[in-house]
């Protein structure tokens, strides 16, 4: 080997050992950096002597970050069925909670009781009527909180409509970056690096497939087939409301569903073209949870005003009469059930400041004038209608024949179910999500490796710079002869 030759073949060698000692150095600073992923130098062997540097290789287990972002998704989903039947859960109260709903009828069972005894006492006839006007507002701020609820959605669909256009368009950019990279013959660890992160921060909104197109690219399609970008990202569209009530809904045309590329899709079901993560989550609250609980929430109000709107219990009711609780100041229509729940409030003819008179829940609603102060009939009657034991004639809560009291607790227990049911669900994709993300992180960065590899690239440095200082010292004595 000439000495030309040798000291040629050192100094690639040092070129070389450098820049892998580079490497390392960015892999162990970056070893806990979401979306790094882990770098190693490509070599080859020179046609004449020494190595040749071919590029930097970035090293990631494509398969398993597909997996994980899909468990992203999922855990989004879940996070957001888990969060609803909680918030719901406090809205309607805890069991044994005197402000809960139940609590509430519970209370106003009592207070008939009382006032049944002393049917004479103004102040607790007073208390009666306090106590029906609290089961009142009770259904009320659970009707509130319910539609509160899919206000909350609605606008968290704006927030993650935005950032799913906003992610896609980023992932859009950096692969135009890459192309002109790539063309310029530079490395594109860097732009890959981020590339992933951007398609991370939008795998929990919706969960995707990474499709690797020519020239490092990539084509992001949902796991449901829609296809966000290809060569130009997709848009979403999506119209937020300023407000909602009970009965607006999708099908009617009262909420915004959503479009891509300015043509509706389906936003609900496993098979929606965005289904499975934070926005379908959010729909599927919106649009179907909530809806379902303000549903049952007025079959139960149903059944509480029908109980008092019975002549048999009020005999001085006309047929069409408003029983002690009305639907905004009306008679109980059956076929106006929607949001009733919102709407009912103690008839005005037993309140005082409204023009009303206490009186009327003892002699009743329709008597021309007060009778006897210790007639208590119509009191025991009330309190029998409460406990009576009805079968709900709407809302799917319960098959067999229940008291008001009881009817409610059947709402609340059914809550529960479904919230212990969807944490359990949300606690299996928490610990794969978990289990994925460990999985990745072990097929990333081992800093002990990198520390290992260093060893070996200090040797090679060494044992190459020695060659360099011994051609060195050879040239120096032939100038020396």
């Amino acid at each position: 080997m000439s000495i030309s030759a040798s000291l040629s073949n050192a100094l690639s060698g040092l070129t070389a050992a450098s820049r892998a000692a580079a490497l390392v150095s960015s892999n162990v600073s970056n070893a806990m950096t979401e979306g790094y992923g882990r770098r190693d130098l490509a070599l080859s062997a020179r046609q004449t002597m020494g190595v040749e540097v071919d590029g930097v290789v970035r090293v990631v287990d494509e398969a398993v970050i597909a997996d994980r972002q899909i468990a992203d998704a999922a855990l989004g989903y879940d996070d957001g069925i888990s969060g609803f039947y909680a918030q719901l859960e406090s809205v309607l109260g805890a069991p044994g909670d005197p402000g809960s709903l139940p609590g509430r009828i519970v209370t106003f069972d009592a207070a008939v009781i009382e006032a049944a005894a002393r049917p004479d006492s103004q102040a607790r006839l007073q208390g009666l009527l306090d106590a029906a006007g609290a089961a009142a507002r009770g259904f009320e701020l659970a009707s509130d909180g319910v539609q509160d609820l899919r206000m909350e959605a609605d606008t968290r669909i704006a927030t993650e409509v935005g950032r799913l256009n906003q992610g896609v368009a980023n992932v859009a950019e950096i692969n135009e970056q890459i192309l002109r990279s790539k063309a310029a013959g530079r490395d594109l660890s860097a732009l890959l690096d981020q590339r992933q992160q951007a398609i991370d921060s939008i795998s929990e909104i919706v969960p995707i497939k990474a499709i690797q197109r020519e020239n490092e690219t990539v084509s992001l399609i949902s796991a449901t087939g829609a296809v966000l970008l290809d060569i130009n990202p997709a848009v979403v569209g999506f119209e937020p409301r300023g407000v909602i009530t009970p009965d607006m809904t999708l099908a009617s045309g009262a909420l915004s569903g959503l479009t891509v590329n300015g043509l509706e899709i389906p936003t609900s079901g496993r098979n929606a073209p965005l289904a499975g993560g934070t926005l379908a989550a959010a729909f599927d609250v919106r649009d179907g949870l909530a809806v379902e609980a303000q549903t049952r929430l007025d079959a139960v109000a149903r059944d509480f005003v029908e109980r008092f709107q019975d002549p048999s219990v009020d005999t001085t009711l006309g047929l069409g009469d408003a029983g002690l609780f009305t639907d905004d100041g009306a008679a109980f229509d059956p076929s106006n059930e929607t949001g009733l729940s919102g709407r009912i409030e103690v008839n005005a003819l037993v309140v005082p400041a409204s023009g009303g008179a206490l009186w009327r829940l003892r002699d009743g609603l329709g008597a021309a004038a007060e009778g006897p102060v210790g007639e208590n009939a119509l009191l025991v009657r009330l309190g029998d209608a409460l406990g009576a034991l009805r079968t709900p004639a709407s809302g799917n809560i319960s098959t067999g024949a229940r008291s008001a009291p009881a009817l409610a607790g059947d709402l609340l227990s059914m809550v529960s179910v479904d919230r212990q049911s969807a944490d359990q669900r949300l606690g299996f994709s928490a610990a794969r999500q978990e289990s994925l993300r460990s999985i990745e992180l072990q097929s990333g960065v081992d800093t002990d490796q990198e520390m290992q590899k260093l060893l070996l690239i200090e040797q090679a440095y060494a044992a190459n710079a020695r060659v360099v200082t011994t051609v060195s010292e050879l040239i120096d004595t032939l100038l020396r002869i």
